[in-house]
């Protein structure tokens, strides 16, 4: 039996969840389950996100196109391994200078970011005394009426489709009610369905898509302009 059939046996189909708020002993494991959700960010971006934009594929079949006609064979034949070669590596830089600039400012110190203001909060969902998956919020404007918005959400692999999001997704929104805040606003350049379907099951709507979308921590040189593209949802939950 594999690693990862055993520890599918071992989760639960349902779970214990509790959500509460982050303490210093959880910031191994929370810094562990935000950098493995980013670096499941690189895939999601090379190659599931490139069929959501049609002007990189045009650009790249222009280039096919460019060599046929020069009858550089080798090139026609090794060019679709280029490009995701390529795609595979600025995914993976912008994605890692995503997490240093993270690592510069809130995930690098929770406690100062987070639980010094009564405007923000990072919570841990727990199960069985384990932690299993994150989320913060931060309000967006001091005074009462504003947004708070939801970010960092993240969960371990092995506890995914069963709650864990929903869960950190409404504590989050429960602060934002109790605090007099009128809405929580989100951002996601994500492509996996589920985490679409799971802010929509927790009542945000989509109210915009930006394409190219600048990442925090991107270079934006031409070739990253090239190969890293993203779309940003931005979603909105009035409370």
């Amino acid at each position: 039996m594999t690693e990862e059939n055993f520890n599918k046996m071992k989760t639960p189909s349902r779970l214990n969840i509790t959500v509460r708020e982050f303490q210093a002993l959880d910031n191994p494991t929370v810094q562990h389950i935000f950098y493995e959700g980013l670096m499941e960010m690189i895939y999601d971006t090379a190659f599931r996100g490139l069929r959501h934009h049609p002007e990189s594929l045009l650009l790249y079949t222009a280039v096919t196109g460019l060599f046929i006609i020069t009858k550089c064979w080798w090139v026609i034949v090794f060019l679709p391994a280029i490009v995701i070669c390529l795609r595979y590596f600025y995914s993976r830089r912008v994605i890692h200078g995503f997490l240093r600039r993270a690592m510069s400012t809130d995930m690098g110190d929770i406690e100062g970011f987070y639980m010094k203001s009564p405007g923000s909060c990072l919570w841990v969902a727990v199960v069985e005394g384990k932690v299993v998956g994150i989320v913060a919020a931060v309000s967006q404007q001091e005074k009462m009426g504003g947004a708070v918005v939801l970010q960092r959400m993240a969960v371990d692999q092995r506890y995914r489709r069963n709650g864990v999001g929903s869960a950190l997704g409404q504590k989050v929104v429960e602060f934002a009610a109790t605090r007099g805040y009128s809405s929580v606003v989100l951002g996601t350049t994500a492509y996996k369905p589920a985490a679409h379907q799971l802010y929509k099951r927790l009542g945000f709507q989509c109210v915009g898509i930006t394409n190219g979308y600048t990442t925090p921590g991107s270079k934006q040189s031409f070739m990253e302009r090239i190969f890293y593209r993203v779309h940003h949802h931005h979603y909105i939950l009035n409370v």
